[in-house]
């Protein structure tokens, strides 16, 4: 592992069996996992450049369970790391040597369905796609939509504040999510909002979504569904370049036109989409981009009949409009199997996540194939058009040797390109390990000191997900000693995390 971790406690590391056997009290023997072979599953996330051996893995099945084990950890010293899914593309459940995984994998029923007030109530290891499979025969859905819908959980949506393909009309998950149940470090569980729209008091919820697992573990979520729209129709666009794909995006969203969704593919992501599935993709073209509308069936006509022109307008030398339900999806089937897609095209690829504004898309993207021969790796280029949340897969091969040193070098540059011209270091990945030492090129010291604030009156002992979105050298008991002058710190030369 090339990545710096704060150093493993040793003296956590030494009462490891006291530890195991402890949270074998707490949970049945088949809730604890201790043996080095059996913990090889939990060694990374999504993020698999990055491994690590936890010191145990816990799996409990109630809330009070988690409490305990919580209260239990926070007693020893011990550090905890929640776990959804493990999909997490940020490195956000990478385990720490001296730290338990504190596995969700079990809380996985969806406890009420409230048509009335259009709410789930779900526990959070539930996919992402569950909550509508359980609702769809209702004529509801779950709008928020991630790639990875089929297997990431909705707990791990809420810490990482996942998007999807319907963010772009439908907003982000903390648009849709109303409440979750919290358990703090030293085993509180709290309740945050519910079923009502806007909870009184402090906005405690804004701050749990996207809060990466640092601030409690979250053991149930209610989301708000949606009626599924009377119609959907998805029309299929060609470009002769990237940089006429990006400006009629920038011009459908300039023109007052919100869409469904609206997603890009690059050349090399096409073909390898079109190779794994089959699904009617132009081969001929350098971007691809797909547009939905939905409502009644008038809207969807005008919509596309208005993205049509902007687009022809744009240079677009391909366009089909889906004539099925059957054909819509498989439009989409191509761009949610981008990532597995690009897979078959390299040993190992590096899924970058940042945020331009749409306006910038064109530079951004001829930037990027700069990067690209400069350090002689290829790269695929799949995103969220509309938000202009960008998906930049670097492909490389982890067995020659200086070539994940520059894939990551070429995923810095990536993201600091993205600061640059107005954006964020992230859309819906988050910070992670993954962007962690990044986090100056867009915050100021006083700016984490006070995201570091808010951590420590949840955490203040840093147990909780620890190394992780903070590039701090001061603990919680420190915050505010560490003097900056001429913009340098004291002891440059102790490692920052």
């Amino acid at each position: 592992m090339s990545l710096r971790m704060p150093a493993p406690d040793p003296a956590v590391l030494s009462a490891r069996a006291e530890v195991i056997k402890g949270l074998r009290r707490i949970l049945e023997n088949d809730g604890v996992i201790g043996d080095d072979e059996s913990l090889i599953a939990y060694e990374s996330d999504g993020l698999t450049a990055y491994r690590q051996l936890p010191l145990a893995v816990a799996l409990p099945r109630t809330t009070q369970q988690v409490a305990q084990i919580l209260r239990f950890c926070r007693e020893r010293g011990v550090k905890v790391v929640a776990r959804g899914a493990g999909t997490s593309l940020s490195g956000g459940a990478l385990p720490l040597a001296d730290g338990v995984i504190l596995g969700l994998s079990r809380f996985n029923r969806v406890l009420d369905i409230d048509l009335e007030n259009r709410v789930v109530v779900a526990q959070p290891g539930v996919t992402n796609l569950g909550i509508t499979e359980a609702v769809k025969k209702h004529g509801f859905y779950y709008a928020p939509d991630p790639s990875s819908q089929i297997a990431c959980s909705i707990g791990g949506n809420v810490a990482e504040n996942s998007g999807g393909v319907h963010c772009l009309k439908y907003g982000l998950t903390t648009n849709n999510v109303l409440g979750v149940e919290l358990v703090t470090m030293d085993g509180e569980i709290l309740r945050l909002g519910g079923k009502t729209l806007d909870a009184p008091g402090y906005d405690l919820l804004g701050i749990i979504n996207g809060s990466e697992g640092m601030l409690g573990v979250i053991t149930e979520v209610t989301v708000r569904i949606l009626p599924r729209p009377q119609h959907a129709r998805a029309a299929l666009l060609g470009f002769p370049s990237v940089e006429a794909a990006g400006q009629c995006v920038a011009d459908i969203i300039g023109g007052g036109i919100v869409p469904a969704g609206m997603e890009m593919m690059d050349r090399l992501a096409t073909l390898a989409a079109e190779e794994f599935l089959h699904v009617g993709y132009p081969l001929d073209v350098e971007a691809v981009l797909i547009v939905e509308a939905d409502g009644i069936d008038a809207e969807c006509d005008h919509v596309l009949a208005l993205v049509n022109d902007i687009a022809t307008k744009n240079g677009a030398v391909f366009s089909r409009l889906s004539n099925s339900e059957d054909e819509r999806l498989r439009f989409w089937a191509g761009r949610k199997s981008a990532f597995p897609a690009v897979g078959r095209l390299s040993p190992d690829y590096y899924c970058m996540d940042g945020t331009i504004p749409r306006g910038r898309l064109a530079h951004v993207l001829q930037r990027m194939n700069e990067m690209s021969e400069r350090y002689g790796l290829r790269v695929a280029n799949v995103f969220h058009a509309g938000d202009g949340n960008l998906h930049p897969l670097i492909l490389y091969n982890a067995n020659e040797p200086g070539q994940l040193e520059r894939a990551e070098a070429f995923g810095a540059e990536i993201l600091r390109l993205c600061v640059e011209v107005g954006g964020v270091l992230t859309g819906e990945h988050g910070v992670g390990v993954e962007k962690r030492d990044l986090m100056p090129e867009m915050f100021s010291e006083i700016d984490l000191a006070q995201q570091m604030r808010v951590k420590c009156a949840f955490d203040p002992e840093g147990l909780l997900n620890p190394g992780k979105v903070f590039p701090q050298l001061h603990r919680c008991a420190e915050l505010g000693r560490v003097h900056v002058h001429a913009g340098r710190v004291a002891h440059p030369e102790l490692p920052r995390f």
